[in-house]
């Protein structure tokens, strides 16, 4: 399915109003949108990019998804060494870094500082735990989202079936290192640190970047309502 394509049965279901939910759940309203369009999930090509992700929307929910994951080279101080220094326990009594990073500084006395070059995690002290230079996180950010089909739905519970009516399609490409600086000042962006102590290792879930779906619209540099 190319573009016009997509417009052309979103507009139809658009006008469609209220329909009912295919599939009970989270991921109710992603496999409704695919059904009614009649599209395997990310299967959208635009002429200058290979594959669009689709994103389906309730209006009237805000959770948190995952951009993308990163790690590479951003670690200032052995992981293990900064589990042992700033990590918590579990239930289990596993010591890890399970925290989700914002500018104001958290229990450890770990907190997200943001520069126009990079974002990092820091100590109170002024310890530099972790970096990632922002044009890097720029380059992975479109590696893993060069585009998105960002649809949105207005929601009814009707005898505890979900009902979707799918209002706005937009079409979001392209971001920058400014935009997504100001972004994580903005605290748009988070950071999730996701690793536990594994005796002589630290064991890394990876780095992940995440945002408000109703955010999302706020990370791209080109938005085009279809």
């Amino acid at each position: 399915m190319n573009l016009e394509e997509f417009k052309q049965k979103f507009n139809e279901l658009k006008v469609k109003g209220f329909v009912l939910s295919t599939r009970g759940g989270p991921t109710g309203i992603g496999h409704t949108l695919e059904t009614y369009l009649g599209i395997d999930e990310n299967n959208i090509a635009l002429p200058d990019i290979e594959e669009v992700e689709i994103k389906a929307h309730r209006g009237n929910v805000n959770n948190m998804i995952t951009l993308f994951t990163f790690n590479r080279k951003a670690w200032k101080i052995p992981p293990l060494e900064a589990i042992k220094k700033y990590g918590s326990f579990d239930k289990n009594g596993r010591q890890g870094l399970y925290y989700t990073m914002s500018l104001k500084p958290n229990s450890a006395g770990l907190f997200l500082y943001v520069t126009d070059d990079d974002v990092s995690v820091r100590h109170i002290s002024g310890e530099a735990i972790a970096v990632w230079d922002i044009h890097v996180l720029v380059n992975r950010f479109i590696q893993k989202i060069p585009a998105m089909l960002f649809v949105s739905a207005f929601v009814e519970e009707r005898d505890g079936r979900e009902y979707f009516h799918f209002y706005r399609a937009q079409l979001m490409k392209g971001t920058s290192a400014e935009l997504l600086s100001n972004q994580f000042r903005a605290e748009n962006i988070l950071v999730d640190l996701r690793l536990h102590d594994k005796v002589t290792m630290a064991r890394n879930h990876g780095t992940g970047f995440r945002t408000y779906e109703k955010k999302l619209p706020l990370l791209f540099n080109e938005i085009i309502d279809l």
